[in-house]
C-alpha cells in the first residue's frame, strides 16, 4: 500500500463552468444594455432622437425602481451560486462515517475527520492509519488485504471486521468497510482501465447492531437452555419426515446424549417405525387438537422401547409443511397421574401388533390403540366414531349386515360371537379379520371390546397355496395322461414308419399315413407340453451361456416376428452360466416370442435381453411368491403391444387357457414355458399393463464351473435348432439286443424296426423276464433297451442287478418320464436315455451309436 500525503481541500477548486453560473442569468441582459445604447447613441447623433431619448430614460427610470423594490423585498439577490462541490465536501467532513477517496495505486485525494476521529491521526496518511488501526488481528489483515486487492482491480468488495480497543477510545468493536470504484468527473465519458478509476473507502460502524445481535442470542440460547431443561419432551419434524430439532429431556428418553440425536440426522420413522410415523402425520392433518393426543412407544437407541403420551401439532399451523410433537414420558414419576399397573396396561394396549378398541354402550369408539387407528381408518382419528362406520368403510353390503348383528349381540352382553372377515384399503386390497367380545357392566365403563387382525398375508397365502395345489393337482393328472399317450404314440410314429418304408411316395396310402403321422407328431407336441408343465419332462441337461443361446436364436426368431415387428437381441458381456436342457429353454424363449408376436398383430417393438443378477438385486423381489434370493441370469421378452388385464394376468399359466381364437392356439405354451422354468430351478415373472406392453423376465439360477469339471462340458455349448435332428444316413447295425418293455405296441414295433436294421433281437415283457432271458443267454447280450416304469420289476432296479452280474453292460433306458428324476436317485448316470415318443431312425441311431461306444 502505497502512503501518501492526504491533499485536504479547504475550498472547492475553481471551475469555469462553476464560476460563470453566477453570471448566466446576467449576460442576456448585458449584451441587449448594449445593443440598446449602441441604437440610442445612434439617434442622438442624428439630431432627431431627442424625443425618443426623453421616452428611454423614463424607462429606465422605471426598472430601476421596480429593481430597488425587487431587492429590498428579497425577490431579487445579486452574487455568485454556491459550486455543488462545496455542498458535497461539507457533507463529508461533518459525516460520522469514515470515508476516503483515492486513486487504484493508493494515493490518497481526500479523507474525512471522521477517520482521525476512528483511527487516529498517522504521518504516512489515511490509509497508513487504517492499517495501523487493524495490525492487531490477522484476520482483519486479511480483510483488508483483500479490499486493497479489490480496488486495485477496481472491484466492489466489502468486510466486516472485528476491531481490538487500542489506543484510540472511540474505535468501535466492529465495523463494516466498503470499496467502490468510481470515475472522475472530467473522465466519464472515457473509456478508461480500472487501476484509472478513483476508489471509495466507506467505513461504517456496526457495534451498535452486533451488540443487540449478541443480546438476542444470549436471549435464544437461555430460552433453549430453559426449553432444554424442562421435564416435557419436544422435538419438531421436517414435511419430509427429518428431525430437525429435539430437546435434551427428548434426547435423554430416547438413550441418546444432549445433542447426539440431532448430529444423527435420525428420521422419524426410525424412531415411530413406518406405521408410526405415517400415524403421526395424519394426526398433525386433523383439525380438532383433542384428537391429536396418542400414546404410542418410540425406539430408543439400545432398541429398547419406551412408553410416551405424545400431542401433534402441525408446524406453523400448516398441515403438509410437518409438525411438532410434545411428549410426556409415562414412566417419569409425577407426571401423570396413573399407577405402575396403569402404565403398564398402556404399554401392552398400545405396543399391541393388532387393533385394540373399547366401545361404550352406544357402540362409539372410547379408546383405540395406533394399531387401530392404522389399520381401520388409515391413520384418521377414531374416538367417539361408531364402529359400524368405522369399520364398514369400504366393506360389502353382507360384511356390513355381519357386522351390524355382531356388534348388537356384543353390546347386549352376548359371547361366542364368530369372527367376520371384511376387506379395507381404497381399493379392498387388505383383509382384516374382526373379533368382538362383550365386557362386563361397569358404570360409566366400555360395554364391548373389538380386535382386528390383520389376515392379508394369510388370505394372500391360502389362496397361493390353494392355487398351487391346484396347479400341481392337474399337473399330476396332465403327467399321468402323458406318460400312457407317450406310449400309445410311440407305437402310431413308430408303425407309421415302418409304412412308409413300405410304401413309394408315389402310392395312394402314402400320403395317407404321412397324415397319420403328421398327426401323431402334433399329439407328441400336445403330451410334451402337458409334461413340460407337470414337469415331468425329460431333460437333458447342459452348461451353456444363455446369451449365445439367444444370439444363435436370431435368425429362425426374425422369421417367426416377420417385417412388421423391430426385434432386438441385447446380450450383457460376462454372462454367467446356467445349467439346463438347452433344446427346453430354446422352446421357452419360442413361445414367448412367439405370444408376443401374437399381440403385436400391427408391428411394433420386441427385445430380448440378458443379464446378470446380483443376489443383493434379487433380494429386492422377496415379497415376489415363491422367489427365493441368490445369483440369477435373467433372460427377458419385453414387446409393445397389447398387453393383459389383471384378471388374464392370474391364469395365464393355467393348461388351456387361451385369449386366441379357436383353432389358433392350444393354451399349453406358457403352461409349458411355466413348467420348464420350474423344473429347472428357476423362476418366470410377467409383468403387464393393458394397451402398453408385456415382459416376461426368466430367472435361472447361476452355475459355478469348479476346477474339477471337464472343460468341454463346463463350456456353453453352442444351439442351432430346436431340436435335434439325427443327420446319420447309415442306421443298419449289428448285435444282440434285449429290448425290455410291458407294452406290447411298443415292444412290436422297436423288435420290428430293429430287426430291420440288421439286430438281433430278445424281446422281455418285465424285468424279470429280462434277468432269466440274461442268464439263458450270459455273455451273448450287446446292449439292453428298457423301458423304466413296469410291473414287477421296474426299470432302475433292473439296472442294478445287471450290473451286478455284468458292470460292462450297456444300458439305453426309454421313459415319458425325466431322466434327472431316476438318474439321480439311482446314483449313476452309466446309462443312455431316449425320450418317449421315438421314431425308428432315433431308436436304431441310439442303439448304433451306443454300441459304438
Amino acid at each position: 500500500m502505497k502512503a501518501r500525503e492526504t491533499l485536504r481541500l479547504e475550498t472547492s477548486p475553481i471551475d469555469p463552468l462553476t464560476a460563470a453560473e453566477g453570471f448566466g442569468g446576467f449576460l442576456p441582459t448585458i449584451f441587449i444594455a448594449a445593443a440598446a445604447g449602441a441604437i440610442v447613441f445612434g439617434l442622438l447623433a442624428s439630431g432627431s432622437g431627442e424625443p425618443l431619448l426623453l421616452t428611454v430614460i423614463a424607462l429606465l427610470a422605471m426598472l430601476g425602481m421596480f429593481l430597488l423594490f425587487g431587492i429590498a423585498a428579497g425577490h431579487i439577490r445579486i452574487g455568485a451560486r454556491l459550486a455543488p462541490a462545496d455542498l458535497l465536501k461539507a457533507a463529508s467532513d461533518t459525516a460520522d462515517e469514515p470515508q476516503i477517496i483515492a486513486q487504484a495505486d493508493g494515493t490518497v485525494i481526500y479523507s474525512n475527520a471522521a477517520l482521525d476521529q476512528m483511527f487516529g491521526r498517522h504521518g504516512a496518511g489515511p490509509l497508513s492509519a487504517l492499517e495501523a488501526g487493524l495490525s492487531g488481528d490477522a484476520e482483519a489483515v486479511q480483510a483488508l488485504f483483500r479490499l486493497t486487492r479489490a480496488a486495485e482491480r477496481g472491484e466492489t468488495r466489502r468486510e466486516d471486521i472485528h476491531l481490538r480497543h487500542g489506543a484510540v477510545t472511540r474505535r468501535p468493536t466492529w465495523v463494516r468497510i466498503s470499496v467502490r470504484p468510481f470515475a472522475s468527473p472530467d473522465r466519464v465519458s472515457e473509456v478508461i482501465s480500472p487501476r484509472q478509476r478513483l476508489v471509495h473507502w466507506q467505513i461504517t460502524d456496526l457495534s451498535g447492531d452486533r451488540t443487540r445481535e449478541a443480546q438476542r442470542i444470549g436471549g435464544l440460547e437461555a430460552s433453549l437452555a430453559a426449553f432444554d431443561a424442562m421435564p416435557a419432551g419436544f422435538m419438531s419434524v421436517a414435511g419430509d419426515g427429518a428431525v430437525t430439532h429435539v430437546n435434551a429431556a427428548f434426547e435423554q428418553w430416547l438413550g441418546y446424549s444432549a445433542g447426539g440425536l440431532r448430529s444423527r440426522n435420525l428420521g422419524i420413522a426410525e424412531l415411530a417405525g413406518d406405521e408410526g410415523a405415517r400415524l403421526l402425520r395424519n394426526m398433525a392433518e386433523i383439525t380438532d387438537p383433542e384428537q391429536r393426543v396418542v400414546d404410542l412407544d418410540l425406539t430408543r437407541q439400545d432398541g429398547r422401547m419406551v412408553p410416551l403420551t405424545l400431542l401433534v401439532e402441525p408446524a406453523a399451523g400448516q398441515s403438509g409443511q410437518g409438525f411438532t410433537i410434545t411428549a410426556i414420558n409415562r414412566l417419569a414419576a409425577g407426571l401423570v397421574d396413573r399407577g405402575q399397573q396403569d402404565v403398564r396396561g398402556s404399554q401392552f394396549f398400545q405396543s399391541a401388533p393388532f387393533g385394540i378398541a373399547a366401545l361404550d354402550a352406544e357402540g362409539r369408539i372410547a379408546n383405540c390403540n395406533a394399531a387401530f387407528m392404522q389399520m381401520v381408518l388409515d391413520g384418521r382419528p377414531a374416538l367417539d366414531v361408531l364402529a359400524t362406520e368405522a369399520l364398514c368403510g369400504t366393506a360389502e353390503p353382507e360384511e356390513r349386515a355381519q357386522i351390524d348383528a355382531a356388534l348388537l349381540q356384543a353390546l347386549a352382553g352376548r359371547g361366542n360371537i364368530q369372527p367376520i372377515e371384511i376387506t379395507a384399503g381404497e381399493q379392498k386390497q387388505f383383509a382384516r379379520r374382526i373379533y368382538l367380545s362383550p365386557l362386563a357392566a361397569v358404570s360409566g365403563g366400555a360395554a364391548a371390546a373389538l380386535y382386528v387382525v390383520d389376515a392379508t398375508e394369510q388370505k394372500a397365502l391360502e389362496g397361493r397355496v390353494a392355487q398351487a395345489q391346484k396347479m400341481e393337482a392337474v399337473g399330476n393328472l396332465a403327467g399321468g395322461i402323458a406318460h400312457d399317450f407317450n406310449n400309445v404314440l410311440t407305437a402310431i410314429i413308430g408303425f407309421s414308419d415302418l409304412l412308409l418304408q413300405t410304401h413309394r411316395p408315389s402310392d395312394p396310402a402314402y400320403k395317407d399315413i404321412r397324415n397319420i403321422q403328421s398327426a401323431a407328431n402334433r399329439a407328441a407336441s400336445l403330451v410334451k407340453g402337458l409334461l413340460g408343465f407337470s414337469r415331468k419332462q425329460t431333460q437333458q441337461v447342459s452348461v451353456f451361456n444363455l446369451g449365445e443361446l439367444a444370439s444363435d436364436m436370431m435368425p429362425v426368431l426374425k422369421t417367426q416376428v416377420g417385417e412388421k415387428i423391430d426385434l432386438k437381441i441385447r446380450a450383457e458381456r460376462d454372462l454367467w452360466y446356467v445349467r439346463a436342457d438347452s433344446d427346453q429353454l430354446y422352446q421357452v424363449v419360442l413361445n414367448l416370442v412367439r405370444n408376443a408376436r401374437d399381440a403385436m398383430p400391427k408391428g411394433g417393438k420386441m427385445t430380448i435381453r440378458t443379464r446378470n443378477v446380483s443376489e443383493r438385486e434379487s433380494q429386492k423381489m422377496n415379497g415376489v411368491a415363491g422367489f427365493t434370493p441368490g445369483e440369477y441370469v435373467l433372460i427377458e421378452v419385453a414387446d409393445t403391444g397389447s398387453g393383459m388385464s389383471p384378471e388374464v394376468m392370474a391364469k395365464i399359466f393355467e393348461p388351456f387357457f387361451t385369449t386366441k381364437g379357436v383353432g389358433k392356439g392350444t393354451g399349453l405354451g406358457l403352461a409349458s414355458v411355466y413348467g420348464i422354468v420350474k423344473q429347472s430351478g428357476g423362476y418366470i415373472l410377467p409383468e403387464s399393463e393393458v394397451d402398453k406392453g408385456t415382459t416376461f423376465k426368466v430367472f435361472l439360477p447361476r452355475y459355478f464351473v469348479e476346477e474339477g469339471d471337464d472343460v468341454e462340458t463346463a463350456l456353453p455349448q453352442k444351439i442351432v435348432t430346436a431340436k435335434k435332428e439325427l443327420k446319420a444316413t447309415d442306421l443298419t447295425g449289428t448285435g444282440r439286443v434285449l429290448l425290455v418293455e410291458d407294452e406290447v405296441d411298443v415292444r412290436s414295433f422297436a423288435v420290428r424296426a430293429l430287426k430291420r436294421q440288421g439286430y438281433q433281437v430278445i424281446e422281455a415283457a418285465d424285468g424279470v423276464e429280462a434277468l432269466e432271458l440274461m442268464a439263458a443267454n450270459e455273455g451273448k447280450i450287446d446292449i439292453v433297451v428298457s423301458d423304466v416304469v413296469m410291473p414287477e420289476m421296474d426299470g432302475p432296479a433292473l439296472f442294478k442287478e445287471l450290473r451286478k452280474r455284468n458292470p460292462g453292460i450297456k444300458v439305453i433306458f426309454v421313459s415319458g418320464y425325466p431322466n434327472e428324476a431316476f438318474r439321480e436317485s439311482m446314483g449313476s448316470d452309466d446309462f443312455a436315455f431316449l425320450p418317449k415318443p421315438f421314431s425308428l431312425p432315433q431308436l436304431a441311431a441310439k442303439v448304433k451309436e451306443e454300441l459304438a461306444k
